[in-house]
């Protein structure tokens, strides 16, 4: 089982600190940071989930949902949602894809599920710095 728990403390610290910041630092570009960091985990997620359901089939796969802009007061819980659904989709990622082998979902499912993690906490910490120092 993979281990996800850095990715969860590091988007559970970002998203707490986001929650505590006052609106002046959001609205100068915390908010914006950490709303592009929600959606790319939570495309990251959603071809990973692909992936896992054979994304490969006949019907094709479904299009990438992007997270609206729900306001500078929710990016704290956008970006928890979308780290969280990420290690869902890496925990499911390493049970093995439950589909159609040799499908494409696209580039995350290249990478092994430790990558992507590494990567993600990476992503996390870059953005937590520019948001919020």
């Amino acid at each position: 089982m993979l281990d996800t728990s850095p990715l969860t403390a590091a988007v559970e610290r970002f998203a707490d600190r986001l929650r505590a910041a006052p609106q002046s630092r959001l609205q100068q570009g915390a908010a914006e940071v950490a709303l592009d960091l929600a959606r790319e985990l939570s495309l990251r997620a959603q071809r990973l989930e692909a992936a896992s359901a054979g994304a490969g089939d006949a019907a094709g796969a479904a299009p990438a949902r992007t997270m609206p802009d729900a306001g500078i007061f929710v990016v704290g819980d956008q970006l928890a949602v979308a780290g969280l659904d990420l290690a869902e989709a890496l925990h499911a990622a390493v049970a093995g894809p439950a589909g159609v082998p040799g499908a494409d979902p696209g580039p995350d499912a290249a990478k092994a599920p430790s990558e992507v993690l590494d990567e993600a906490v990476r992503l996390v910490d870059q953005a937590e710095a520019r948001a919020l120092r």
